[in-house]
Formats: C-alpha cells, sequence, structure tokens
C-alpha cells in the first residue's frame, strides 16, 4: 500500500506496521497492526485486516479480501475489495470524499504490485537451449512510496470529478 510498512512479524499471521499519510503540509503517521486472516497459495487470495491510530486520535481500520485471477496471454488480475472505516480528524472529509480516495490507495496498491510482479517475472532465471547456466535480468521492483500523499489523491479526485460532468473517462 503506498506509505505503508511492515516494522515487525509477530508471528506467521500477524505484524506490526505504519502508514504516513500527508495532506499538504501536515503528515500523520498511524501505528498499528495486520491480521492475515485467510491466506490460500492455491486459490490465490488473501484475507486481511488492519487497524491503527495515530497520536493525535484519529484512527483507521480495513478490511481486505484479494485474488489473483488468471487471465489472457499468461497474465492475470488482481481482483479485491476493502472496506474502511475512519475516525478523528480525517473523517471529517466525508463519505463520499473517503470512499474516493480508498478507491484511490487501492487503485496505486494495484499498479505497485503489478509493476512489482513484472519486475519479479523480469528477474527470474532463464536457461537457454545450450544448457549454460540461467542469468537473472536487471528489472528491480520500484520503491514504495515513503507516505500517502492526500493531496495529489484529491487533486485527482476533482480532475475526475470535472472530466466525467464533460463526459470524458477518469484520468
Amino acid at each position: 500500500m503506498p506509505g505503508a510498512s511492515i516494522t515487525e512479524q509477530l508471528d506467521e499471521r500477524h505484524y506490526k506496521g505504519q502508514v504516513r499519510v500527508k495532506v499538504g503540509p501536515a503528515v500523520a503517521a498511524f501505528a498499528g497492526s495486520i491480521e492475515v486472516l485467510q491466506l490460500d497459495a492455491a486459490r490465490r487470495s488473501l484475507k486481511m485486516v488492519g487497524k491503527g491510530a495515530d497520536k493525535a486520535g484519529s484512527s483507521a481500520s480495513m478490511e481486505l479480501e484479494a485474488v489473483l485471477l488468471p487471465a489472457e496471454g499468461g497474465r492475470c488480475t488482481l481482483q479485491g475489495q476493502a472496506r474502511v472505516i475512519v475516525s478523528g480528524k480525517f473523517a471529517q472529509f466525508g463519505g463520499r470524499m473517503m470512499t474516493s480516495v480508498s478507491d484511490m490507495i487501492l487503485s496505486q496498491f494495484a499498479e505497485t504490485f503489478s509493476q512489482k510482479a513484472q519486475a519479479l517475472q523480469g528477474t527470474a532465471s532463464v536457461a537457454d537451449t545450450s544448457g549454460a547456466q540461467a542469468s537473472p535480468a536487471t528489472t528491480a521492483a520500484p520503491a514504495a512510496a515513503k507516505e500517502l500523499n492526500a493531496l495529489g489523491l484529491l487533486w485527482a479526485m476533482v480532475r475526475n470529478f470535472f472530466a466525467g460532468l464533460f463526459g470524458k473517462k477518469k484520468a
């Protein structure tokens, strides 16, 4: 997730982490926990819940379900849904805006996931037909964002809103 990091693994299914959110010059850091409720390698599915709070008293929780589905051309589709609950100063933005922000965060997550998956595929060793040693590709995975830039998300929401008013597709 953009701005999110795992700070400690407690056991196989429990982690501690943090999420940094930037709104203009203000930065909030949510510290919390993540629990992997279900991880099914055969079905390529994941269900997890995360909860956190910042020092100013705001809190957030998210339930996330995701699955990788096969697609044409050896590709896959990441499909999922999340339920996010926010309280405190970030809840003042209102439900519609928070839904849009959550959707954009998940879109950023999907894009980052796609880039990292492609980078992993590029680093897979491939043996040539002569039987020579395999050599790894040099594609590196993109670095994760250090913090979630909510101002950038809000700008994208405004742009998409006006594009929708005038019949243009979302950017």
